[in-house]
């Protein structure tokens, strides 16, 4: 049948108004519009469901009928409707996050303690992988947002820059770049690297900026956490490059890091699956992150390192 919700709440109206006068009053309709909605029900149910009379409208027994199971299932999808309201209002529940591991060792904490003061009721749940597993899971729903390095041109996923970066040059206290201000990408010319492998979403820009300047890159070391980095490099193994939010260096350690010349920026996002709306509570964690990215980049504005 091809009834719509509209025709039954008219008919409900008209059943208990007993009048099609008042009925339209009630709800904003012409005393035509209302018999010509009823009537309608009527063909397509197929049965009479009111008598009319020129003082009166009366139920038949069909129309009773109908009129009692109506109001049960009306007021019953009314309550779901609330409900549902309700739920998607809530600033509670689980949200699901992820990130890379540089992301999530040096951004993400500020931010769950933000969400934990700001929104106690919500859950904000970490999922720490590489970036390509971060944005498998967005797109097949496992997590409601994440945030990554730029992954280019998507279709299907919303993304929006929340923080831009430089990357840095990482050595030992004792390599030739310790006395430089900055580093130019030439003098990388044939100098041993460690680098992160391909699971990070660095990895195909400081490829892109190596081809670039022409440069020939002698990676003796790929590997898979950023952590790592820091220890091979200590050891004298090669130097490194790294995203500033690698920082800050091991405590006691015999690293540096050196401004990269002409400067490499990397772009941060969060993203989502595009045409897909989020829960308020996953949206009010989405502006926690976003608020806390421009933090750090309003403190980084003070600091000599990220002065050009």
């Amino acid at each position: 049948m091809n009834y719509s919700l509209r025709q039954l709440k008219v008919f409900i109206t008209v059943a208990r108004a007993k009048s099609f006068s008042r009925a339209g009053e009630m709800i904003g309709l012409s005393q035509s519009a209302v018999s010509h909605s009823v009537k309608e029900l009527e063909h397509q149910t197929g049965v009479k469901l009111l008598d009319r009379t020129t003082r009166e409208v009366v139920l038949t027994e069909a129309g009773q009928q109908l009129a009692i199971r109506l109001e049960r299932l009306l007021d019953e999808l009314n309550s779901t409707l609330r409900e549902a309201g309700r739920v998607g209002q809530q600033l509670a529940g689980t949200v699901r996050v992820a990130a890379s591991q540089t992301i999530s060792a040096h951004l993400i904490p500020q931010c769950i303690a933000a969400s934990n003061q700001r929104y106690p009721e919500i859950d904000f749940v970490l999922h720490d992988r590489p970036q390509r597993w971060v944005l498998e899971s967005i797109r097949q729903g496992e997590v409601d947002f994440g945030i990554v390095i730029d992954p280019g041109a998507v279709g299907d996923l919303q993304c929006q820059p929340i923080l831009s970066e430089p990357f840095f040059v990482l050595c030992r206290d004792d390599h030739p770049f310790a006395g430089l201000e900055s580093v130019e990408w030439q003098a990388l010319q044939g100098t041993r690297m460690v680098l992160q492998d391909y699971a990070s979403g660095s990895r195909p820009l400081i490829d892109a900026a190596l081809a670039h300047h022409a440069i020939e890159a002698n990676i003796v070391q790929e590997i898979g956490h950023p952590a790592t980095l820091f220890p091979m490099v200590e050891a004298g193994i090669g130097i490194s490059i790294l995203p500033a939010l690698a920082l800050p260096l091991p405590q006691g350690s015999q690293l540096m890091v050196k401004r990269l010349t002409p400067a490499v920026d990397r772009q941060l996002m969060l993203a989502r699956r595009k045409n897909r709306s989020l829960s308020t509570a996953a949206q009010a964690l989405w502006d926690v992150v976003g608020q806390q990215a421009q933090a750090l980049t309003a403190a980084r504005a003070h600091d000599p390192l990220y002065q050009t």
